[in-house]
């Protein structure tokens, strides 16, 4: 399956497959934790999606390390 990203770059929305995307947290300055996913489009570039920690939790991709 394959998730939606916006690629700033080419201004457009892309798919990327499962297989290239991993879970990210990310530490904000106060101190709390936003969750996100992180994909690698064909060209080797990181797009990254803030999503929320239901949605985090649910998907079946291997958490950065």
């Amino acid at each position: 399956m394959a998730v939606e990203f916006y690629d700033i770059k080419f201004k457009k929305k892309v798919m990327i497959d499962e297989k290239k995307i991993v879970k990210v947290t990310f530490t904000t300055k106060n101190g709390g934790l936003r969750y996100g996913i992180r994909g690698t489009t064909d060209d080797g570039r990181p797009l990254t999606k803030f999503v929320n920690k239901e949605t985090w939790d649910k998907m079946k991709v291997p958490e950065a390390k």
